[in-house]
């Protein structure tokens, strides 16, 4: 059964996009002190001296870089406290420290965790005194910490590590925090803070939610590595090693349960599928040494893969549109959704290590059908001048033709519409400045193969007409399936636009969670991971640092 990346694929429809037409701080418009907000028409009459705060920050270095979010979020309020009242410490400061303390737990992230701070809330918890509570440097100082500590969490968890995105080969666009509003929303709506609109997408959720597990894995299971077989082990046969991948696939949730025997039964041939499914292998039971090796990956490993992915998670933007295209690349799948409802999926080709596609966003705007394919000019140097020197028929063999004269005096050549075309009978354009596309192409069997990196780095299909035909949808009259068929068989291209564009999102996920619940990993065939985790993963970055 194939399995659908739930949540990834629509979680740019569902992640929290922070806006309110009341407070919103367009760039370059500074935000007004709200007058309205005084200490007869509050509920709440403690408010903090405007010069507290920079007097605060001038000796809390690591708030300082909030600086601008403190002077709006407390303009906002007419600087009002937000976290006392005369009452004592509000319900949210609590909830806050409780939501710390877990995160302090669930990520190993010590930079979370501020003992002063919890010593100092503890201290108002403990406080029975109920007297009328007045400003003083200790409440302000309180006051003040707690928003900065809020701060550093919300823009850590919500919108990831500070690091170059770009630089990792990262080209969607991040996702924009903005901490004042996120803040003020939750003061002022005094909602419940685990279950309020700051959460993150459910693809970031369920990925989360297996940390525990990977890391109890990690602490109680011996994950030696498995010696690969001289011979692939299939039902009926016996071995030693059988035994420790019982235990494994146990630990793992595959097999439902371990009878620590050293026989290939037909139990462990349904946790030997679930497995290479998880995988992404071929589900033929076969344990060789592609299965061995992936079992091999220890717990540690999955747990650095689950955070480079929650990482990535966090950067992603909200877009309004939930008609969207989205392909994960280490997973060779496509999904195309129609308000938020998966339509299909379908294998698709991606580019080689050597010539990756690129991550990165884009509008569908044009179908061209029977395409010419344009030869990249790296692919003439390489590939079609030699070809010409060896064999003076080489274009026309291959169908080809010069049309032009480019920079240097390479001649500009293109493969002309018809079966042999790279491109097959029909080409998706998403205008953008890496020249990457959806095609047909005239080599399907190399959808066969698990591993599909393969292309130059444009993304090849391998149901193209269908994709046609779902894009077209809306004007069956002029584009019905046999007339699909026949402008896939023209002898010069036909462009069709769009009337609406759909987002198109190239994506790169290798661990993430499916429609049936289970965790998948993928392999990092680009190397992106390996990139972040250099990054991620050091003593300055203490979310990541300590695994």
């Amino acid at each position: 059964m194939k399995k659908i990346l739930s949540g990834v694929f629509i979680l740019c429809c569902l992640i929290y996009s922070c806006h309110n037409s009341k407070h919103s701080n367009e760039e370059g418009k500074e935000i007004q002190v709200d007058k309205s907000i005084t200490k007869k028409t509050s509920f709440n009459n403690l408010f903090i001296d405007s010069n507290a705060i920079n007097n605060f920050l001038d000796k809390h270095s690591e708030y300082q870089k909030f600086k601008q979010q403190y002077n709006d979020f407390y303009k906002l309020r007419n600087y009002q406290c937000a976290w006392f009242d005369s009452s004592g410490m509000g319900e949210q400061a609590y909830n806050f420290m409780n939501l710390l303390a877990s995160a302090v737990d669930t990520y190993n992230d010590s930079s979370l965790y501020n003992k002063k701070l919890s010593n100092e809330v503890d201290a108002f918890k403990t406080d029975t005194s109920n007297k009328a509570l007045k400003v003083t440097p200790d409440i302000s100082e309180t006051e003040l910490k707690l928003t900065g500590q809020f701060f550093l969490y919300a823009s850590k968890i919500y919108g990831g590590s500070d690091m170059n995105m770009e630089e990792l080969g990262w080209f969607i666009p991040r996702k924009k925090l903005d901490l004042t509003i996120l803040l003020d929303s939750l003061i002022e709506n005094k909602s419940d803070i685990k279950n309020s609109e700051l959460q993150l997408s459910d693809a970031y959720k369920k990925l989360l939610d297996f940390l525990p597990l990977y890391r109890k894995i990690d602490m109680s299971v011996n994950w030696d590595s498995i010696a690969y077989p001289d011979q692939a082990f299939h039902k009926g046969v016996s071995s030693q090693s059988i035994k420790t991948i019982k235990e494994r696939l146990y630990a793992l949730g595959d097999l439902s349960e371990n009878d620590s025997t050293a026989v290939y039964d037909t139990t462990l041939l349904h946790a030997a599928k679930k497995f290479q499914a998880r995988m992404g292998l071929s589900p033929d039971g076969v344990i060789g040494k592609t299965f061995i090796k992936q079992l091999n990956v220890t717990p540690a490993k999955r747990i650095e893969q689950i955070l480079v992915n929650l990482e990535r998670l966090r950067w992603m933007p909200a877009t309004n549109d939930s008609n969207t295209i989205i392909v994960n690349i280490p997973e060779y799948k496509m999904y195309v959704y129609d308000s938020a409802r998966l339509q299909f999926a379908m294998d698709v080709v991606v580019g080689s290590a050597a010539t990756s596609t690129v991550i990165f966003t884009g509008n569908l705007k044009y179908i061209v059908f029977s395409p010419y394919w344009n030869i990249p000019p790296s692919i003439i140097k390489k590939e079609i001048l030699p070809g010409i020197d060896r064999n003076k028929n080489y274009l026309a063999d291959h169908h080809m033709e010069v049309y032009g004269k480019g920079a240097g005096g390479i001649p500009e050549v293109r493969q002309l519409p018809g079966s042999d075309n790279a491109l097959g009978h029909v080409k998706f354009l998403f205008p953008n400045n890496f020249d990457i596309y959806f095609h047909d192409t005239n080599n399907h069997g190399a959808f066969n193969s698990s591993n599909r990196n393969l292309s130059h780095g444009c993304i090849r299909l391998s149901q193209p007409k269908e994709l046609a035909m779902y894009l077209l949808r809306d004007d069956t009259t002029h584009y019905s399936s046999v007339k699909v068929d026949s402008l896939m068989n023209l002898d010069k291209e036909k462009w069709v636009t769009l009337k609406k564009p759909i987002p198109v999102m190239i994506s790169y996920y290798t661990a993430f969670v499916d429609s049936s619940g289970r965790l998948n990993f993928r392999s990092d065939i680009y190397k992106h991971d390996s990139a972040m985790a250099a990054k991620l993963f050091t003593p300055n970055n203490n979310l990541m640092a300590q695994k």
